[in-house]
């Protein structure tokens, strides 16, 4: 019997047997505008000026081939040092602010308690506020003479006197890169919060039959959980670092002295201030390079799979 069924099956029905592309057009269709969007406006600028970083871009006329000499530029540029030096200090400061209190928040709004629904809107809703306002912020808590910031700490004793954070390039970044973090802390605890809701509750109830203290329920069960989720907000987090440009341009209105550059103004300036379109375009790689090697490291470093999340 279930042989011939099976023959049956297999036998031919008359019918052409139509190709997979045929059969599967209508999906295409439909994906269509979004593929030419795609092509048109994302991998073709990408294409095109890639090949313009080789030669010197005019925004009119002929563009002549200068081989490597735009990235030799960019190369010997003691500014570019300086820029990408002022986008690692962003990584070191602003980092640890977003993943350490992004997920101290995720834990105690993961909990049952009264109003959590209120106060995770409450801290997200910075991560919403535009550069502009934040910066207006900024001004007034790191203020010399009447900030927030200097009277906490003249009223906790930490300082005599206030400290002037516009004084010199390394307390203004320091000081603008801090409340960054602090923008992007909403962010972060709502992936941490995602990525707690993935680990199973079967793991927290058998631990604490188990006699598991707190701590040791997140060293063993919730440190591990999130390692994907971890990963996912760093490695973004680190792109977002080297992409840092908003606070800087509108901190000085667009005209950074070169000791506050970051890569991004500074290929903004040499683009549209000093209309040089090669020298931007290979700057442009030589940072996406950097954020590609120093991603691929993240992923190096960073613990193994845990297994819990998918």
């Amino acid at each position: 019997m279930q042989n011939s069924l099976t023959l049956e099956s297999a036998a031919p029905t008359g019918k052409p047997r139509r190709s997979w592309l045929r059969r599967h057009y209508g999906i295409y269709l439909f994906a269509l505008p979004a593929i030419v969007l795609f092509l048109t406006f994302s991998v073709y600028p990408i294409l095109y000026s890639f090949v313009k970083s080789f030669s010197d871009w005019q925004l009119l006329g002929a563009s002549p081939f200068v081989g490597l000499r735009n990235y030799r530029t960019v190369l010997s540029d003691p500014n570019v040092g300086i820029a990408f030096k002022n986008a690692l200090l962003n990584f070191v400061v602003s980092i640890p602010i977003q993943v350490v209190f992004g997920l101290l928040l995720a834990i105690v709004l993961d909990r049952p308690i009264r109003g959590r629904g209120f106060f995770r809107a409450l801290f997200y809703i910075p991560v919403l506020v535009t550069w502009i306002v934040v910066i207006q912020i900024y001004m007034y808590m790191f203020n010399k003479d009447y900030g927030l910031i200097n009277y906490l700490l003249i009223k906790s004793h930490l300082i005599g006197e206030g400290i002037d954070w516009l004084g010199s390039p390394t307390r203004t970044l320091v000081s603008v890169f801090a409340m960054g973090g602090w923008k992007g802390i909403g962010w972060a605890m709502l992936i941490f919060l995602a990525g707690l809701q993935s680990i199973p509750t079967d793991l927290y109830e058998a631990s604490g039959l188990d006699g598991a203290s707190k701590w040791q329920q997140f060293r063993y069960i919730t440190v591990p959980g999130l390692r994907n989720t971890t990963v996912f907000v760093i490695v973004l987090l680190s792109i977002g670092a080297f992409n840092v440009f908003d606070q800087v341009f509108l901190l000085f209105n667009g005209a950074a002295p070169s000791d506050y550059d970051v890569p991004l103004s500074m290929i903004y300036n040499k683009a549209f201030s000093d209309l040089n379109f090669g020298y931007s375009a290979a700057l442009s790689y030589v940072m996406a390079a950097v954020i590609i090697l120093i991603s691929l490291i993240q992923f190096k470093l960073l613990p193994k799979n845990s297994g819990m999340e998918g």
